[in-house]
């Protein structure tokens, strides 16, 4: 007989939600596994002694967990799920007949508290994980992902100088007797300089001297830093990556460990900045997180992002053994050249050359803020030189060499690698499989995608949230260990075992098991 099952609501429920969320409930093991009771000490400074009572600090940091666990960016969108959950209500220690708190209070929260809290809850969580031996601090993977802003292209305004320095020079005018036209007169021309200077890499056919309609200057289609800013958050810088979109965006970085691929350190950057520049940043953060733990940080594996004269410097300066490819301007020799590094000078060894001296000039400093030393030939060495056009060029009468007044670490860096190199590329390997994963995963599940805050300090807490959970998760996955196949081998009746002696193999729990391996079973 077909049945059919139609609601009828009663007056009065004989039910709590305890009994309606199953035992093995994620969160009721998340609640077992990490305790937040410190938090309330943690963030006693941040409120008075009177008025109305705020969200508990507790509840509000597991609604952070839960959002995402969950990969919700939207703080209303977040209390929504949270609601309609019984599992997160028992986890929020909120029953069923009870409002949540606002999404606003959620946001209002996360202002209040500092980043030092949101870094102590990283710290906890990582203790946890190196207490159950996830943590052995020998190899750290470092990298960085680009982190969409809470703010569009279309807010960009241009940095107005000129405006500012007017109205400056008019105050002045107000209280002095003596007029300053000539300061005004010079402001306008530096203003037109900065602007020159400004635009000067934009292309020949970009927009940047356009006016609209109402005679307002458009905004030219590649905009800078130097020209322009977002008033809705100043902090948001404009940066792009080949093959993806130009937009405002912050810099997030994260170190993670070889072992089990926890997160030991992790904080968010300014995204006018290169890799190389935020290096000793997240370095010291991780070794600072692994030293807090009594574990030593062994080797640093990143990419060619971070190869830069002063990261490399730095690294030397602690005594840290790193792994980073040199970038590609690097030259370890020059062809037809050789380096006397005693007297400083280098020496022409081309054949049919006239074995010219190029002596030490001093240092200077490029048009992209790089510092080289600069070694020149003298023109009556190079005049009468058959090589000299194609070794100087048509135009120029002398040989020039630049090297980087870091030449000394690129160079150590580079017979590293070249003397150990099945070592090398087995670092790049272990790199490229341990945090590039990580990022991925941080990015599309763990909403690290874009923040929904703005401000440095909101991008800052929004990494540290995302890394946390996602130590967590690892941590609750290797507590919660399932059994080998061989364990569940060793559970079947023997007859089954019996049957399949003389089969290739077998299938126990969709795990292929050999019959050697089903044979040394039975016999042990």
């Amino acid at each position: 007989m077909q049945g059919r099952k139609n609601l009828q609501p009663k007056m009065y429920y004989q039910v709590s939600l305890d009994s309606l969320v199953s035992a093995d409930n994620f969160y009721r093991k998340l609640e077992k596994a990490l305790d937040l009771h410190f938090l309330y000490a943690r963030t006693a400074p941040y409120y008075g002694t009177e008025c109305q009572e705020s969200i508990d600090p507790v509840v509000f940091f597991k609604i952070l967990l839960v959002g995402y666990l969950n990969n919700i960016p939207s703080d209303r969108r977040l209390m929504e799920y949270c609601s309609n959950c019984l599992d997160i209500r028992l986890f929020l220690q909120y029953d069923l007949d009870e409002a949540l708190p606002w999404h606003s209070t959620i946001s209002r929260t996360r202002q209040l508290y500092g980043e030092g809290v949101f870094l102590e809850l990283f710290q906890a969580v990582l203790k946890l994980c190196v207490d159950k031996g996830m943590v052995r601090g020998k190899r750290q993977a470092i990298d960085s992902v680009f982190i969409k802003s809470n703010a569009s292209m279309d807010s960009l305004v241009e940095k107005e100088i000129l405006e500012d320095a007017s109205a400056f020079v008019d105050e002045l005018e107000q209280q002095s007797e003596f007029k300053v036209t000539s300061t005004r007169k010079k402001l306008v021309e530096r203003h037109h300089n900065w602007k020159r200077t400004a635009y000067k890499d934009m292309p020949a056919n970009s927009n940047s001297e356009k006016l609209d309609e109402n005679g307002n200057l458009i905004r030219p289609k590649y905009v800078s830093n130097h020209t322009h800013y977002s008033p809705t958050d100043t902090d948001a810088r404009i940066s792009v990556k080949p093959g993806k979109a130009r937009q405002l965006n912050y810099f997030g970085q994260i170190a993670v460990d070889d072992a089990h691929h926890v997160i030991t350190g992790a904080c968010a950057d300014f995204a006018d900045q290169r890799n190389s520049q935020c290096l000793a940043q997240i370095l010291e953060l991780a070794q600072g997180n692994l030293s807090n733990n009594d574990i030593e940080l062994g080797e640093i594996l990143a990419d060619g992002g971070y190869s830069s004269g002063e990261a490399l410097a730095y690294l030397d300066a602690k005594g840290i053994n790193a792994w980073i490819p040199n970038f590609g301007q690097y030259k370890s020799e020059r062809t037809g050249f050789t380096y006397h590094k005693e007297a400083n000078y280098y020496q022409c060894t081309q054949e049919g050359g006239k074995q010219a001296i190029l002596t030490y000039k001093g240092e200077k400093t490029d048009s992209k803020g790089y510092t080289k030393r600069t070694y020149r030939s003298s023109e009556s060495d190079c005049k009468d030189c058959p090589l000299r056009e194609q070794c100087c060029g048509k135009a120029t009468k002398f040989k020039k060499i630049d090297d980087s007044i870091h030449k000394e670490h690129y160079d150590r860096m580079h017979e590293k690698l070249t003397q150990n190199k099945p070592y090398a590329k087995r670092m790049v390997r272990i790199r490229s499989k341990t945090v590039e994963p990580v990022i991925g995963t941080l990015v599309n599940f763990m909403n690290m995608k874009r923040v929904n805050t703005r401000g440095i300090k909101s991008s800052n807490k929004h990494v540290l949230m995302a890394s946390l959970v996602y130590n967590l998760q690892k941590y609750l996955r290797f507590i919660v260990k399932k059994p080998s196949i061989l364990a569940q081998a060793i559970a079947l009746p023997e007859g089954i075992i019996y049957a399949s002696l003389k089969s290739v193999s077998v299938v126990i729990n969709n795990s292929i098991l050999s019959a050697s391996s089903l044979r040394l079973l039975y016999k042990n």
